[in-house]
C-alpha cells in the first residue's frame, strides 16, 4: 500500500504494492510482514533439502527444494524494496519452480528422457528474457495459473495410487494450504480500502507467504513419498517433534 514515503531504497517502482503500510518498521524494510512471512518457506524448504540429500534421492528433488528457498529469498527482496528489478526475482523463479514440478511430476514415465527437460528449461529461459522486458501484468497471473492446473491432474492421479492414509494427508494438507492462502491473498488485493480502515491489518499477503511455504513443503514432501514407493523404498511418514511430517525409507540392501 502506497504511502509517498521515499526511503533507502527510493520510490516505488514494483508493479504491484500489497496493503500492508510502506516503511512502518524500518526505512530498509518496505513491507515488514511481507518479508518476513518468507523465512517459514526458508526453513521447511531446508528441512526438505537435508533429508532429501540423506535419503539419496534424486537430484530433481535436491533443485526442487533449493527452487523453494530461491522463491522465498526473491520475494523477501521484492517486498523489502518494491522495486521492479526485485520483483523479477520474485516471479520468474515462481514459473520456473512450477516447470520443475511439471518435470518431476511426469519425468518417471517419459520415454524420451531429454526431450521434455530441454523443452521446459528452454521455455523457462524464454520466460526470464521476456518478462525482463515485458510487463505482463495480468498475463503473468493468468500464466502462472495455468502452470499450477496443468499439474493438478498428475498429483490427483498420484493421490488416487496411494493407498497409505498418512501420505494421502499430505495431499489433502496440500489442498487445503492452498485454498487458504488464496482466500488470504484474494482478500488482501480485493479488500484493501476496507481493510485499511481496520485498527489491525491481518496481513492477508503475508499468511498466502506463510500457506504458500506449508504448500510447497507438502507438495515435496508427498512426491518424495510417491518417488520412494515407485523405487520400492517402503516409505512411511514419520514426524518430526510430533508434528512436523517428512519421509523415512528402507531401502534393499541392494541399494
Amino acid at each position: 500500500m502506497a504511502d509517498g514515503m521515499s526511503s533507502f531504497w527510493g520510490p516505488v517502482t514494483s508493479t504491484i504494492d500489497c496493503c500492508e503500510k510502506n516503511y512502518a518498521y524500518s526505512t530498509y524494510i518496505a513491507e515488514f510482514y511481507n518479508t518476513i512471512s518468507n523465512i517459514p518457506c526458508i526453513l521447511l524448504a531446508l528441512f526438505g533439502l537435508i533429508n532429501a540429500i540423506r535419503l539419496r534421492f534424486e537430484k530433481r528433488f535436491t533443485v526442487l527444494h533449493i527452487s523453494n528457498m530461491i522463491l522465498a529469498i526473491g520475494s523477501m527482496l521484492y517486498h523489502a524494496t518494491l522495486q521492479r528489478a526485485q520483483q523479477q526475482s520474485d516471479e520468474t523463479p515462481m514459473v520456473w519452480e512450477m516447470l520443475l514440478y511439471m518435470y518431476i511430476l511426469h519425468s518417471p514415465d517419459w520415454h524420451y528422457r531429454s526431450t521434455m527437460p530441454t523443452f521446459l528449461f528452454l521455455y523457462g529461459v524464454g520466460f526470464a528474457v521476456v518478462h525482463s522486458f515485458v510487463h505482463l501484468g495480468i498475463g503473468f497471473k493468468v500464466h502462472y495459473g495455468i502452470l499450477c492446473f496443468l499439474c493438478i491432474p498428475r498429483m490427483y492421479k498420484y493421490y488416487i495410487y496411494t493407498k497409505d492414509a498418512s501420505a494421502k494427508r499430505l495431499a489433502k494438507l496440500y489442498v487445503a494450504t492452498l485454498i487458504l492462502g488464496s482466500v488470504c491473498w484474494l482478500c488482501d488485493h480485493l479488500f484493501c480500502k476496507e481493510i485499511s480502515r481496520w485498527p489491525i491489518n491481518p496481513q492477508g499477503h503475508a499468511m498466502w507467504h506463510v500457506f504458500m511455504g506449508f504448500n510447497s513443503y507438502f507438495a515435496n514432501t508427498f512426491l518424495m513419498f510417491c518417488r520412494a514407493q515407485q523405487r520400492e523404498w517402503s516409505p512411511k511418514i514419520a514426524y518430526l517433534m510430533g508434528v512436523l511430517p517428512y519421509v523415512k525409507v528402507e531401502k534393499p540392501k541392494a541399494q
